[in-house]
C-alpha cells in the first residue's frame, strides 16, 4: 500500500467490481488496487460488491479499473450514490444457468436416485460424457475463467477449487470411459452437480444479497424527478429537480412527493416522513416549518423555498451515509481477511495431502482422487466472505427504516457493547425551547385571569418567554394593552384593563418594593428546580408569577427506564445549573448527573466515563457536543440539531425521540449476534466438512450441495434481521 503525506487531499471512488465470488477474491481486489500508485486504502465489501477507495487527486478512476481488468476482476466507476449499478447483481450467474444445469445434469444424477429402490437405470458412457460436457465447460465456464486469474495473481479462491475439483471428476470419468468403455463407475455426475449446485447456490444467493439492498432502493425511490417552480409572474414551470436552485418556490400538491428541501411558504398540511425519520404517522406542517425532500404531501397544497439540493438534501445525505456503512469493513472482518488469505493455500495443501493418503494405503488412484476432489468442493469459502457484510447491510438497512442512520460498521459494532450512556440535558431529553410550566395566581385572582394579563403584555413581543406565555393562553381571548414598553434587562410593562401592570423578574420586583407574601414560597421551590420565575405585578403588590422551564420529552422516561432495564448505566451531562439538571434528572429516574459542565469540558467527562474500560455512549444535539460525541466510544446525534454534532456522531437519530438510543443498541446487539451465527456456520462447516471429505465419509456431490448450502443459510440467516422492528415506532 503506499502512504501519503497526512496534509495531502484525497478523494474517494467507489467501484462496481465483478468476477468476486468468496473472500479470497476480496483480499486479491484489495491487493490489486492498493498496488496502485497514489493509492492509500482499498476495502471491498463482497455483499455489495463494492470497492471503496481513497486515492490523491491525480489518480484517474481509470488506473484503478484498469488494476483489477489485470487482474480479472471488471470495474466500473459508481462513485455518485444511487447509481443504477450499485446494485449487487454484475457477473452473478442468472436462473438461467442453473435451470440449464439442472435439465442436463438430473439423467446423470437419475441412476443415483433409483438405485435404492433397485432399479438399475445407467445411461451409455458416450451419452454421459455429452451430457456433461457443456455443463463442464460452458456453464462452468466461468469457474474457469476466474481461476485462471487468480493462479495467474499467484493466489486462490472459490473458483479455482470448483475448477479443480469438478475438473479433476470429470478428468477422471473421460479416462475410465476411453480405457474402459462400457465398464465402471463414471464421476460425470458428480463435476455436473457440483456445477449445477453452486451455480444455484450462487443465484439463490444473489437473489438474498438484493434483499439486503431493499433500503438503499426504497430510497432511492423518494427522489421525484421534477419540481413545480413558481416564477415571479404567477407561472407554474415543471423543472428536472437537478435544474432547480436554493431559492427557488416550489408548489407542491396534495399527494406529491415534496421534490426539494425547503421551508413552507403557505399552506398546511400533513407531512408522511416515515421512510425518511421512521415516524409512522403523518406530521402536521404549517407556514415556517421545514420540510424534507421526498416526503409525502398528504391532504393541503404547499408552497415550499428551497433551502437545499442535490447532495446537499437530507435524503442524499442518509443515501450516502447508509451505503457508506454497508460498505465499510466491521473490525470483526479483519479475523475473517486473515484466515481467507491462507485459506485456499491450505485446502489444496489438505487435497493433496488426501490423494495421497488414500493412494499410499492401497485405495486406487480412483478411490483417492474422488476424496480429494470431496475436500476442495466442501471448502469453497462463499460462506466466510458473506457472513459479516450481509449481516451488516441487512441491520443498517433495518436501522435506517426506523430512523436510525448508522454512520460506519464500527459504529455498529461497538454499540452491542455499550455499558454506559451519558445525555446531554437540552433538546435531547428535553424539547429546547422554554415553555409555560407553572401558572400561580396571588388569593382572589384566578388562573386563566392572570394568564390573560400576562399574554396582552407580551402580545407585541419575540421573547422565548413571551412565545412560551401567548402559546399556552392561544385559547383564551386577547386582552388590548395600551402604553406596552420594554424594561431592559427587567421585563415589560404597560396598561390593561385600566391598571398599569408590569412583568418581570425577581429584580424588578425587588426595585419596586413588592412583597412577595405567600407566594414567595412557591417562587423560591420553583428557582430550586431551576425553573425561571417572573413576577405579575401592579404597582407594589404582586398578583401571581410564571414559571418557565424546558419541558421534559414525552418519551425520555421511557427511553431511561429502557436502558436501566438492560443493565445500562444512564448519565446526565448537561452545562445547565444545578437545581434545572436535579430537577429533569429525578423525574427521569437518572442519579448520576454533572450539571454546570463547560462546553470544553464535556468531552473530558466522557473520557472519565471511559475508564476502566466502559463502553460509553454520548447523546447529543448541540454545537458544543460535537467533542463529547467524538470522545466517546459511540456518539448518538439527534437529527435537526447541528451539523457538527451529526458530523462527529457514529449514529444519528432521525427524530428526537430519545428511545431510539435503546432501540440503536437493540439493532446493534442483534447485528452482532447474526454476525458471530454466520461467522461460526461458515466456520463450522469447513472445520466439519473437510475431515469428513478428507476420511471419505462425503462424496462430491453432497459436498457440492452443503457448500452451497452454507452460503444461502448465511445470507439467509442475515435477512432475518429485516423483521427486527423498534419500540420507538412513531413514537
Amino acid at each position: 500500500m503506499n502512504t501519503v503525506n497526512a496534509s495531502s487531499a484525497l478523494h474517494d471512488v467507489t467501484l462496481q467490481v465483478s468476477g468476486m465470488s468468496c473472500a479470497s477474491c476480496v483480499r486479491r481486489v484489495e491487493k490489486a488496487l492498493q498496488a496502485v500508485p497514489g493509492v492509500q486504502s482499498a476495502s471491498v465489501n463482497l455483499a455489495t460488491e463494492k470497492a471503496s477507495i481513497k486515492a490523491l487527486p491525480n489518480v484517474p478512476v481509470a488506473a484503478l479499473t484498469a488494476a483489477l481488468d489485470k487482474a480479472g476482476y471488471p470495474a466500473t466507476d459508481v462513485s455518485e450514490p444511487g447509481s443504477p449499478a450499485a446494485t449487487p447483481a454484475a457477473g452473478l450467474p442468472g436462473w438461467w444457468r442453473a435451470a440449464a444445469g439442472a435439465v442436463l445434469t438430473l439423467p446423470l444424477m437419475l441412476p443415483m436416485l433409483l438405485s435404492p429402490f433397485g432399479i438399475t437405470l445407467m445411461l451409455p458412457g458416450w451419452l454421459q460424457w455429452l451430457l456433461a460436457t457443456p455443463v463442464q465447460f460452458v456453464l462452468g465456464g466461468r469457474f474457469y475463467r476466474a481461476g485462471w486469474g487468480a493462479l495467474r495473481a499467484g493466489t486462490g479462491n472459490m473458483d479455482l477449487l470448483v475448477a479443480l475439483g469438478t475438473s479433476a471428476a470429470y478428468g477422471l470419468s473421460v479416462y475410465l470411459l476411453w480405457r474402459h468403455p462400457g465398464h465402471g463407475h463414471l464421476y460425470f455426475e458428480a463435476s455436473a452437480a457440483v456445477i449445477t449446485l453452486v451455480l444455484l447456490g450462487k443465484w439463490l444467493e444473489q437473489r438474498a444479497k438484493r434483499q439486503t439492498t431493499d433500503a438503499i432502493r426504497a430510497l432511492n425511490a423518494l427522489r421525484p424527478s421534477t419540481a413545480r417552480v413558481l416564477r415571479p409572474d404567477g407561472r407554474e414551470v415543471e423543472l428536472p429537480v437537478s435544474a432547480v436552485a436554493v431559492g427557488d418556490v416550489v408548489a407542491v400538491r396534495p399527494g406529491d412527493r415534496i421534490p426539494v428541501d425547503g421551508e413552507i411558504v403557505t399552506g398546511r398540511s400533513h407531512v408522511d416522513e416515515s421512510l425518511i425519520t421512521g415516524e409512522s404517522l403523518p406530521v402536521a406542517k404549517s407556514p415556517g416549518e421545514r420540510v424534507t425532500g421526498g416526503a409525502i404531501n398528504a391532504e393541503g397544497a404547499l408552497t415550499v423555498r428551497t433551502t437545499a439540493i442535490g447532495a446537499e438534501t437530507t435524503l442524499a445525505r442518509i443515501i450516502r451515509m447508509v451505503e457508506s456503512a454497508q460498505a465499510a469493513k466491521a473490525p470483526i472482518q479483519r479475523v475473517v481477511d486473515r484466515v481467507s488469505a491462507v485459506f485456499v493455500p491450505v485446502v489444496l495443501a489438505v487435497a493433496a495431502l488426501t490423494f495421497a493418503g488414500w493412494w499410499l494405503h492401497g485405495a486406487g488412484a480412483e478411490a483417492a482422487l474422488v476424496n480429494a476432489v470431496a475436500v476442495l468442493v466442501i471448502a469453497c469459502p462463499c460462506a466466510l466472505g458473506l457472513a459479516t457484510p450481509t449481516t451488516l447491510m441487512a441491520g443498517t438497512g433495518v436501522a435506517a427504516r426506523q430512523g436510525i442512520l448508522i454512520k460506519d460498521a464500527e459504529a455498529l459494532e461497538l454499540a452491542h457493547a455499550v455499558s454506559v450512556v451519558a445525555f446531554d440535558k437540552t433538546g435531547t431529553l428535553t424539547v429546547g425551547h422554554p415553555s409555560l410550566v407553572a401558572v400561580v395566581p396571588a388569593e382572589g385572582l384566578a388562573r386563566d385571569e392572570l394568564l390573560q394579563l400576562a399574554a396582552a403584555l407580551q402580545r407585541s413581543s419575540s421573547h422565548p418567554l413571551a412565545v412560551a406565555v401567548l402559546a399556552e393562553a392561544a385559547a383564551l381571548p386577547p386582552l388590548p394593552v395600551d402604553e406596552a414598553q420594554a424594561l431592559p434587562g427587567r421585563g415589560v410593562e404597560g396598561v390593561v384593563q385600566g391598571h398599569r401592570l408590569a412583568l418581570g423578574s425577581a429584580r424588578l420586583a425587588q426595585e419596586r418594593g413588592v412583597a412577595p407574601g405567600p407566594l414567595g414560597d412557591e417562587a423560591r421551590r420553583l428557582e430550586a428546580e431551576g425553573r425561571t420565575v417572573s413576577w405579575l405585578l401592579e404597582g407594589p403588590r404582586a398578583l401571581g408569577l410564571l414559571a418557565f422551564g424546558d419541558r421534559i420529552k414525552d418519551t425520555a422516561a421511557e427511553a431511561v427506564a429502557q436502558l436501566q432495564a438492560r443493565g445500562i448505566r444512564t448519565v446526565m451531562l448537561t452545562g445547565d445549573s444545578a437545581g434545572a439538571a436535579a430537577g429533569v434528572a429525578r423525574q427521569l429516574g437518572i442519579t448520576e448527573v454533572h450539571a454546570e459542565v463547560l462546553p470544553g469540558d464535556k468531552a473530558a467527562a466522557v473520557q472519565r466515563l471511559r475508564e476502566g474500560g466502559a463502553v460509553v455512549a454520548f447523546v447529543g444535539d448541540g454545537l458544543n457536543d460535537g467533542p463529547a460525541l467524538a470522545a466517546a466510544s459511540v456518539g448518538f446525534a439527534m437529527a435537526g440539531g447541528a451539523d457538527v454534532a451529526t458530523e462527529a456522531a457514529g449514529v444519528t437519530l432521525m427524530r428526537g425521540d430519545p428511545r431510539l438510543v435503546a432501540d440503536a443498541l437493540d439493532v446493534s446487539r442483534r447485528t452482532y449476534a447474526k454476525i458471530r451465527q454466520g461467522l461460526f456456520w461458515a466456520f463450522a462447516y469447513n472445520v466439519v466438512g473437510i475431515p469428513l471429505a478428507a476420511f471419505g465419509w462425503l462424496n462430491p456431490v453432497i459436498a457440492g450441495a452443503a457448500m452451497a448450502f452454507s452460503s444461502v443459510s448465511v445470507v439467509t440467516n442475515a435477512l432475518t434481521l429485516r423483521r427486527w422492528r423498534g419500540t420507538a415506532r412513531g413514537g
